[in-house]
């Protein structure tokens, strides 16, 4: 099966305008991404989807690819299904531009999850939560599954509500889990997401994931260990770089 990444990176974050080309130990972020994109051993082809010229130009700088897309478009999933409706491939795994330490392993166990059964038309990944923190967080996404390994559900809430148990217990009486934001799909639904109108659920929790779930669709989970660090503003960047020197990465 041939896969293709497809990293969706704009310029105009209002968080943090340019993010794409910050510079993370003397390397602009989007080849970070990239780089560590390359190494998964599942995927053929490596693209950056923007709307920048100068990230085009960076890109092909360090000798990636690029492909422009138009401005107006709504979302990383839109830029993503822009460049994919022109490629010869079997599957298309989504890699957010704002994760310099995508772990490549982590892109394989999605790649396989997408394409170990032929009914499967998407698939995301997932960490178990061992800090009761994290329950709480609404800024960090809970997947509830099912015994098939489909999601459920994605909320920003503390799913599933363990009833007659303290929360700081919750994650020692049922498994959480924290949802990782990179998704595969087979080339078609993605498409055919792009055509789908935005759903309630979906307005609701500002979680674009739900609109393939109210329309019926599955999604099937994969599980990993790793837990990225994605960059919003400008201060994660050093959060970002003590953790590159943990792992020895510089």
């Amino acid at each position: 099966m041939n896969v293709v990444a497809l990293i969706p990176a704009r310029w105009a974050s209002s968080r943090f305008p340019g993010k794409p080309l910050a510079a993370i130990a003397g390397k602009p972020m989007i080849q970070w991404v990239y780089e560590r994109t390359r190494e998964a051993q599942s995927v053929s082809d490596v693209i950056v989807a923007t709307d920048e010229n100068r990230i085009v130009s960076t890109v092909a700088s360090f000798g990636g690819k690029a492909v422009m897309t138009p401005s107006e478009l709504p979302s990383g999933t839109d830029r993503v299904a822009f460049v994919a409706r022109e490629l010869d491939c079997d599957a298309i795994i989504n890699v957010q531009g704002d994760e310099p330490l995508i772990d490549p392993v982590a892109i394989d166990v999605l790649a396989e999850t997408l394409l170990s059964g032929e009914s499967t038309k998407m698939a995301t990944l997932v960490r178990k939560i061992t800090d009761a923190v994290e329950v709480d967080n609404p800024n960090t996404v809970r997947v509830v599954i099912d015994k098939n390994n489909d999601a459920l559900y994605f909320s920003r809430a503390s799913l599933p509500y363990a009833r007659d148990i303290e929360k700081k217990d919750w994650v020692n009486h049922f498994p959480y889990y924290d949802h990782i934001g990179i998704y595969a799909y087979r080339k078609e639904f993605l498409l055919q997401l792009t055509e789908m109108p935005i759903s309630m659920l979906e307005q609701a929790e500002k979680l674009e994931q739900l609109r393939v779930l109210e329309n019926g669709y599955k999604i099937k989970v994969g599980f990993v260990n790793a837990q990225p660090i994605c960059v919003d503003i400008p201060e994660d960047i050093e959060r970002v770089e003590k953790r590159m020197r943990e792992l020895n990465i510089l």
